[in-house]
């Protein structure tokens, strides 16, 4: 089948809300894309691989791409941006996989429903680039929208309506930035040698995303509220936090928000009670030097 001879990609940022990082233990989390941000991809064909700028797991993510998809993906030409803080816990590096693969799959007509999309991002980081990851940053950017996600028994994935959301605060520190493999290959290790600790503290994050998507489908905001602070919480009792980071939930808390890492760290979401209380929330921590953006 002849190609298309431009196309193009995009994945958006994505913030967890409640029950990470149990995604990668069997758990359930529930989060949102992101618009604000977005990283995108251009790919042509070309007569050998080109990646403009350079870039490794851009690279990774062509070569999975013509292994398993497709094998002219292999001469391609792929020019990629993002405008997502990076390495804050906003998905940066799993956006940057979706938008080349959807680029990549336009370029040679190749079809990738949402959950292939999301496991084949999955494996070009763990598998390409030895990142210990788990599925959610790639389901919630596959999916876009806000999903609530199982991973237990083989996986669910539920799209609900964005507008069942309260006002977000979306706030990072870029000098907080860190390698979620790093958070990721502790827990990790902690899990696969049967410490219980751990092994409750997913169940308790898998309930509380359950709690919260319950809230918003029911309406009842406060219960929502409550699962997101619980998540933090759990966190809190299970991993050593960057000061900087809780110093941001915890400023959040005290304008009356709820809060919790958006991901591995470098960013929280704090759950707003309307416009206006988003306003203050954001003006708090825009006074403290955080970088700051609301949602929707």
């Amino acid at each position: 089948m002849t190609t298309v001879q431009r196309a193009q990609g995009a994945a958006l940022a994505r913030a967890a809300l409640a029950g990470n990082p149990s995604d990668g233990y069997g758990g359930a989390v529930l989060a949102v894309a992101l618009p604000i941000w977005a990283a995108r991809a251009e790919a042509v064909p070309a007569g050998e691989l080109g990646i403009e700028p350079a870039n490794e797991l851009v690279g990774a993510t062509v070569r999975r791409f013509a292994r398993d998809l497709d094998p002219g993906a292999a001469v391609s030409f792929v020019r990629w941006s993002t405008s997502i803080p990076q390495r804050v816990g906003l998905g940066s590096s799993s956006a940057l996989v979706i938008a080349v693969v959807r680029a990549l799959a336009e370029l040679h007509r190749v079809q990738l429903e949402a959950d292939a999309l999301a496991e084949f991002a999955l494996a070009v980081e763990t598998e390409e680039m030895g990142i210990v990851a788990g599925l959610q940053d790639r389901v919630a950017q596959a999916y876009e929208g806000l999903t609530f996600m199982e991973f237990g028994g083989g996986g669910s994935y539920e799209r609900l309506d964005p507008a069942l959301l309260p006002p977000l605060v979306i706030a990072w520190r870029k000098e907080a930035a860190a390698d979620s493999g790093d958070v990721h290959g502790s827990l990790r290790a902690r899990h696969d040698g049967g410490e219980p600790e751990v092994h409750e503290a997913m169940e308790s994050l898998a309930s509380a995303a359950r709690e919260a998507r319950h809230g918003l489908v029911a309406g009842d905001l406060e219960l929502f509220r409550v699962s997101v602070d619980r998540t933090f919480d759990l966190r809190r009792e299970l991993l050593p936090l960057d000061r900087r980071c809780v110093d941001m939930v915890e400023l959040a808390r005290s304008c009356d928000a709820s809060a919790n890492y958006t991901g591995s760290g470098g960013a929280i979401v704090a759950v707003c009670r309307d416009a206006a209380h988003a306003g203050a929330v954001a003006d708090a921590l825009g006074r403290v030097g955080c970088g700051v953006a609301q949602y929707p």
